[in-house]
C-alpha cells in the first residue's frame, strides 16, 4: 500500500484477477484486469471483473475485451450475464491468429457521477469530473460503414472523435492518450499515419501536446478498417501539469512520421499517472532490433519501458494496467519466461495475439502507471 497526501494505492492479486484501487480525496478509481485461468470460460472471467465493480459500488468508465472471435456468438450473452445494463464503451478486439479469449480490462470510479456519451444513439464514451479535471474516455469509435477506403474510414474516425469531444465541451488538444486497432494493419499503416498527421496538423495538435498512443492490428465485429478510442483531460486546477515524456532509449516517433509521444504524464496535486505508448523493439535510429528473435525483442521493449518508468520515479510496481501483444501465439510463453528470469512482479497484464505495425516486429507492450505525488 502506498499513501501520500490522502492518496492510497492498494493492489490485490488472486488467480486470474488483479485489482488496483486508487483512493483519492476526490474519488476512488479501480483498474481491473481479469484473465482466464485453467481454461475458464469467458463467463467466469467477466463475472470476476463484474464482482469487483459491484463490491466497490463503482461505475465503469471503459472496458476492453481481448480475443473473442465473434462478439455476437461468444461474447454478448456471457458479457451481459455478468454486467447487465451496459452504459459504458466496450471495445471488442478480435484475435488475428489461433489464440482464444485472452481477458478483459476495465476502468471504474466511485464517488463521482459518470455520464455516458452517445453518438448516433450508441454509447461510445463516458464523462466524469473531480476537483482537478474533467475526463472523457471514448471507445468503439469507428466509421459508419466499411465500404470506403481504409484512409477514408480513418479520416472519418478522427472527425467523429473530434465531434464527440466538442459535444462534451472538449477538443482534440485535450487528448492525452489514443488507441487504434487497425484491421490488416500492415497493408495500410503508412496511409493511417498520413491521415493522422494531416488531421493533427489541421487541428493544431503539433502546437501543443501530441498524445501517447497504441496502433495495433486487429479486427472488430463491424469489420471496419479500424476502431479507435481516447482519453481526454481538461484541467480545472492550475496545479495540474500534462507533459510529453521522451524515451531515454528511442528517438521521437515524430521524427519518422508517426504522430505520438513515447509517453505522457499527468501530474496532479494528489498523484501522478503515466501513459506509456505501445513500445516495441526499435533502436534509436528507428530500425527494428532483434528481427526474428522474440526473446530479444521482449528484452529490449521491456528495458525501454522500464527506463521510461524510472525517468518519472516509477517502476514495475506502479503499473496499474498493461497489454502485451504478440504477433504469433506460439511466442506467448516467452513473456512468462522473461518475467521469471528478471524477477518482475505479477503485473496486471492481458497477453494477447495481435499483429504489430511492422512485419518484423513480434512483440509490443503498453503500460499505465500511477504513483503518489
Amino acid at each position: 500500500m502506498l499513501q501520500s497526501s490522502g492518496t492510497i494505492i492498494e493492489k490485490t492479486v488472486s488467480p486470474g484477477l488483479q485489482v488496483v484501487i486508487l483512493s483519492r480525496p476526490t474519488c476512488r478509481e479501480l483498474f481491473v484486469t481479469a484473465v482466464p485461468v485453467n481454461g475458464e470460460p469467458a463467463e467466469a472471467v467477466f463475472e470476476k471483473a463484474a464482482a469487483v465493480v459491484r463490491a466497490n459500488e463503482a461505475c465503469i468508465v471503459s472496458q476492453e475485451v481481448f480475443g473473442l472471435a465473434d462478439r455476437e456468438v461468444a461474447g454478448t450473452q456471457a458479457f451481459r450475464g455478468a454486467f447487465w445494463q451496459i452504459r459504458w464503451p466496450v471495445t471488442w478486439i478480435e484475435p488475428e491468429g489461433g489464440m482464444a479469449f485472452a481477458g478483459t480490462q476495465l476502468w471504474a470510479v466511485s464517488g463521482v457521477t459518470v455520464n455516458p456519451v452517445r453518438l448516433d444513439g450508441s454509447i461510445v464514451g463516458a464523462v466524469f469530473e473531480d476537483d482537478y479535471g474533467r475526463y472523457c474516455r471514448l471507445g468503439v469509435i469507428r466509421p459508419t460503414g466499411a465500404d470506403g477506403t481504409a484512409e477514408t474510414q480513418a479520416r472519418e474516425t478522427f472527425e467523429m472523435m473530434d465531434t464527440v469531444l466538442q459535444e462534451t465541451g472538449m477538443e482534440f488538444g485535450d487528448v492525452v492518450r489514443t488507441w487504434f486497432c487497425n484491421d490488416d494493419i500492415l497493408s495500410w499503416y503508412d496511409d493511417f499515419n498520413r491521415v493522422r498527421n494531416t488531421f493533427f496538423g489541421e487541428s493544431g495538435i503539433y502546437d501543443g501536446l501530441v498524445p501517447a498512443s497504441t496502433g495495433i492490428g486487429g479486427r472488430n465485429p463491424a469489420r471496419t478498417a479500424l476502431v479507435g478510442g481516447l482519453l481526454a483531460l481538461k484541467a480545472k486546477d492550475a496545479n495540474v501539469e500534462i507533459v510529453a515524456v521522451p524515451s531515454p532509449f528511442q528517438r521521437s516517433a515524430l521524427q519518422y512520421g508517426s504522430s505520438f509521444s513515447r509517453a505522457v504524464e499527468v501530474a496532479m496535486p494528489d498523484h501522478r499517472r503515466l501513459f506509456i505508448s505501445g513500445t516495441a523493439s526499435i533502436e534509436p535510429g528507428g530500425r527494428t532490433a532483434h528481427a526474428d528473435n522474440v526473446a530479444g525483442q521482449i528484452e529490449l521493449a521491456m528495458e525501454i519501458v522500464a527506463a521510461i518508468l524510472e525517468s518519472r520515479g516509477m517502476g514495475w510496481s506502479n503499473v496499474v494496467r498493461a497489454v502485451a501483444y504478440f504477433r504469433h501465439p506460439d511466442d506467448i510463453p516467452a513473456y512468462g519466461r522473461y518475467c521469471a528470469d528478471h524477477g518482475l512482479p505479477s503485473l496486471p497484464v492481458v497477453v494477447t495475439n495481435n499483429v504489430i505495425c511492422r512485419d518484423d516486429l513480434l512483440y509490443e507492450v503498453e503500460v499505465d502507471a500511477v504513483r503518489e505525488s
